[in-house]
């Protein structure tokens, strides 16, 4: 069976990805990942243990990230922490760096390693060289097309193969990229997680001896952001992989919104178990945030399409409103209210399995009784008339969001 793996940049993320179809989640400790986390129920040395656990007990699995290029003070840093991650044991280790790979084989020789898509697999021969030094998994390359992934499949058939599938992609070569790291003068530095992520800046243009006259960079009349790559999304293409033995889909977004991972891994889940066909999950998908689809290389023919030269930020088709979180009886709800919801507004309800068109009847605040508003992050009770009972059944991962897909 394919294996659907998503990001869960905290452990609530993870438990919704879970719930909502994955069939793994990949992890990062602080120190040792490309995703520097600030916020949220963060995955880190004292409940790494608890995120494995967790996974085990819903019959899932638990990969952690440690793909950053690695200096000494940080092979430091993973030889002090060996203990914890052998005790928490995680379902394998991904990795990049040769010296981290030597540390890991030598003290963690029980958990499966797989090799990072930071390492440009490329070709059958590399496949082979990681498969021969112990390896289980490698994650393919991102620039390589169908028929590319196809034959590497057909010619190194013992070892696992992951790929990307969805997502926002670098425009460097595998996120191999120091943009970050000059443009911030060494203090957001991208291949030790912390990308400030430049390629997304627009940009002018200044003459030495007119400063304040700034001429925009522009490709014809699409605006500034030149380096600014869509989203990744193959989702028309997932049963052709499939069919060909790709082992694992991967989904990027470790630090995209508890929503964001709800409604990609929900699509992807009802595509790979045939429950949803291609022109509905893609609608699906342009609800959640992105910057424009792209197939990128996949089939052969990447080139300037594949960049949004209008947008920077990710813009999802549907807002997300909020996550209930207890059910109170009645048809009321008590939410965490993510955007703002008004009296009698028409919504959707998702649920890992069920959708409904539901309204809004009562909006009751804790100290000020019913009012005609719920505010971005207050906790509120609403009273919800929905079409379809349903989803009820799944309230305890339900979320909200606007109907339809705004243009």
């Amino acid at each position: 069976m394919t294996e659907l793996l998503m990001p869960a940049g905290s452990l609530e993320k993870m438990k919704y990805a879970f719930q909502y179809g994955a069939d793994a989640c990949y992890l990062g400790l602080a120190d040792f990942s490309l995703r520097a986390l600030r916020k949220g129920e963060l995955i880190d040395e004292t409940n790494l243990k608890m995120a494995v656990d967790i996974a085990d007990s819903l019959n899932k699995k638990v990969y952690c990230t440690f793909n950053i290029f690695a200096y000494d003070d940080d092979i430091k840093k993973l030889e002090e922490k060996i203990d914890i991650i052998k005790e928490a044991k995680p379902h394998a280790l991904i990795i990049s760096d040769f010296g981290i790979y030597r540390i890991v084989k030598k003290n963690l020789p029980e958990i499966d390693i797989h090799i990072s898509t930071q390492t440009n697999i490329l070709n059958s021969e590399t496949v082979k060289f990681w498969r021969d030094l112990g390896a289980t998994r490698v994650i393919l390359a991102r620039e390589l097309s169908f028929e590319q992934i196809k034959k590497i499949r057909k010619e190194v058939p013992d070892i696992e193969l992951e790929m990307f599938v969805h997502g926002a992609q670098c425009m460097a070569y595998s996120g191999r990229c120091l943009l970050s790291d000059y443009m911030t003068e060494g203090k957001r530095k991208a291949n030790l997680g912390n990308c400030a992520q430049a390629c997304r800046w627009s940009y002018k243009l200044l003459e030495q001896t007119r400063p304040d006259e700034p001429y925009e960079i522009i490709e014809n009349d699409k605006g500034t952001h030149i380096m600014s790559t869509k989203d990744l999304c193959l989702i028309r293409y997932v049963k052709d992989l499939q069919d060909i033995g790709i082992d694992s889909l991967k989904v990027e977004g470790r630090t995209k919104s508890l929503y964001y991972v709800s409604t990609v891994a929900k699509t992807y889940r009802k595509v790979l178990d045939n429950l949803w066909d291609l022109d509905f999950a893609f609608l699906e998908l342009k609800k959640a945030g992105n910057r424009g689809y792209t197939e990128g290389f996949f089939l052969g023919d990447n080139n300037s399409k594949s960049y949004s030269y209008d947008i920077s930020k990710g813009l999802a088709g549907s807002d997300f409103l909020g996550v209930v979180i207890d059910s109170l009886g009645e048809n009321k709800y008590k939410l965490l209210i993510k955007n703002k919801i008004c009296l009698n507004d028409e919504i959707e309800i998702i649920t890992p399995n069920f959708s409904t068109k539901a309204k809004v009847s009562k909006i009751i605040h804790e100290k000020k009784g019913e009012v005609d508003v719920a505010n971005t992050n207050d906790e509120i009770v609403i009273e919800f008339v929905s079409e379809n009972s349903d989803w009820q059944k799944e309230a305890d991962f339900a979320l909200c969001r606007t109907l339809g897909i705004k243009e």
